[in-house]
């Protein structure tokens, strides 16, 4: 009997165990991993020319002067000059995957106008980002909301998402752009995304499709909403809940999502 009471005691303590490392395991689910923020080396914007509007040219068509990889001190092999534009090309002769990658101006931005052209090729998928920080190992979108760039009609991922928001123009996962009028495949669009204190404005072929204010309990909710969350993805959750971190700035990027994009014009206002 003496025998029996103690197997069924160590069964008790076994099965407490087993549950408080459940606990243990639930608890550090949602747990932020840490990281570590990149310093590599930056520009000084004002040694770059301004426009007729006061803007600054970060892609004046022929020299990328100011742009590297993302957590990379060079440009990755598949970002080239092409007829004037800024092109990601997929099928550049002799290269691989490891010369692709996102690519960045080296410059923190705070309160800003970034205005661009873009064009995406058939079933093509690329983006922009912003306030994004350099965190080793981890990609872009980690830090940053993103602009979609996209092929609408022919691109699997304008299905997806809800109502949209995957669409070209939309803050990718989480608001769509709307009126939605992205230009087919081959074809200029013009984009343009205001950051001031906080409140993020898209535009579109000249219409504003989303707007939103980041840093706000309302932001806060779209992230638990999305692929984002704190349950699905804590450390971007935690570091696009505080985007831009405490200098609340951070650099531009232009995504290597695997498929051909052109870009041009490529100016910021300071604001």
């Amino acid at each position: 009997m003496k025998r029996r009471f103690m197997y069924m005691i160590g069964a008790v303590v076994l099965l407490s165990s087993a549950i408080c490392q459940a606990q243990n395991i639930t608890a550090v689910g949602n747990k932020v991993p840490p990281y570590e923020l990149n310093n590599l080396p930056k520009v000084d914007i004002n040694k770059f020319p301004k426009n007729a509007d006061g803007a600054y040219v970060l892609f004046n068509g022929t020299s990328l002067t100011g742009w590297r990889g993302y957590n990379k001190e060079k440009i990755p092999a598949k970002w080239v000059i092409e007829d004037g534009s800024l092109k990601f090309s997929n099928k550049e002769s002799g290269l691989t995957k490891e010369d692709g990658g996102d690519i960045i101006f080296a410059y923190d931005f705070e309160n800003f106008e970034l205005e661009f052209e873009w064009k995406i090729s058939h079933a093509g998928n690329s983006g922009v980002f912003f306030l994004a920080k350099e965190v080793e190992g981890q990609p872009i979108y980690v830090s940053s909301p993103e602009y979609q760039l996209l092929d609408n009609e022919n691109h699997p991922d304008a299905k997806q998402g809800v109502d949209g928001n995957r669409k070209s123009g939309s803050l990718y996962d989480m608001i769509p752009a709307k009126p939605q009028n992205g230009k087919p495949a081959g074809e200029w669009n013009k984009a343009k995304i205001v950051v001031n204190n906080g409140k993020v404005t898209h535009y579109q072929n000249g219409q504003q499709v989303v707007e939103y204010t980041v840093r706000t309990p309302e932001w806060t909710t779209l992230l638990q909403a999305s692929k984002f969350s704190q349950e699905k993805w804590p450390l971007a959750f935690e570091l696009l809940n505080n985007v831009g971190g405490e200098s609340k700035s951070g650099v531009i990027g232009f995504q290597d999502h695997g498929d051909d994009v052109w870009l041009k014009n490529i100016t910021v206002k300071v604001l």
